[in-house]
């Protein structure tokens, strides 16, 4: 079983300053791409987050048409960039998110590997979070079944990643209490996100927790405390991660275009 991530497409409309500058929709093309040129093809793909950039029907519009070559199932969850309306209203034809909910929340069960997509979203905020509801929805959700292989797919990664810019507009609320919930269960394989455009692993609450590259810009890796937070075009990418029954998850970061674009401040 081949799980794709891809992340932090930030697509917005022809003349804004992401498709000018950083040119989104082009490198998410080439993304698309990528993913069509794999041998064998990857038999699902998350997407983690922070699709379009200012939230509005047309970037949504035009995410879907570049997205439309893709065969494979599509699994969306919000970032912060993102709205959970107009989410619904552009993909009204999924029928994993529960239109009774508030929360864009969802388990999909019918892969060896079960999964389980969370909320982070606080909208009109940078950060993101799990209140008491998200929390015990995902309580829920992992006490239905502990024993299958389950990856936990999510938009703010818990932790704090050394980039102490990006560390301020991470987690507000929740990140401890989800990792008391995590450590109850051994058979989560995997929880992986998106936010801060860098490939980051970390053991975390007993399992593994890893952060994707953006399919377009990344955040250049300043660690000094106070450190200023530069956009780098490093090499766009995605991640693949490939279950085996013996091997459990193993991840790979599959680069998508080429490292062509100088740095900008």
């Amino acid at each position: 079983m081949i799980i794709a991530q891809i992340t932090d497409f930030h697509i917005s409309l022809p003349g804004q300053r992401m498709d000018e500058m950083f040119r989104t929709s082009s490198f998410l093309e080439q993304a698309v791409a990528h993913l069509l040129s794999l041998e064998p093809s990857p038999d699902l793909v998350l997407a983690t987050g922070d699709l379009v950039d200012k939230g509005v029907p047309e970037e949504y519009a035009r995410l879907r048409d570049i997205l439309s070559p893709i065969d494979a199932p599509l699994y969306f969850i919000p970032g912060n960039h993102d709205d959970r309306d107009e989410m619904r209203r552009a993909f009204s034809d999924l029928d994993y998110w529960s239109r009774d909910d508030e929360f864009l929340h969802y388990v999909i069960d019918e892969w060896p590997v079960r999964l389980i997509g969370l909320d982070t979203l606080i909208p009109r905020k940078i950060s993101g979070e799990l209140c008491e509801e998200r929390l015990r929805w995902l309580s829920n959700r992992l006490a239905e079944d502990p024993e299958k292989p389950t990856l936990i797919f999510m938009h703010h990664p818990p932790i704090k990643s050394g980039m102490s810019t990006m560390d301020r507009h991470g987690f507000d609320a929740g990140g401890a209490e989800m990792g008391a919930i995590v450590e109850r269960y051994r058979n989560i394989e995997r929880i992986v996100c998106g936010h801060l455009h860098r490939p980051i692993t970390a053991r975390w609450h007993g399992t593994v927790l890893s952060v994707a590259p953006s399919t377009a810009h990344q955040m250049g890796l300043n660690m000094l405390e106070g450190g200023r937070q530069q956009i780098i075009m490093e090499p766009p990418a995605c991640q693949l991660h490939i279950w085996g029954e013996e091997t459990g998850l193993i991840s790979h970061t599959s680069y998508t275009s080429e490292y062509e674009v100088p740095l900008h401040r």
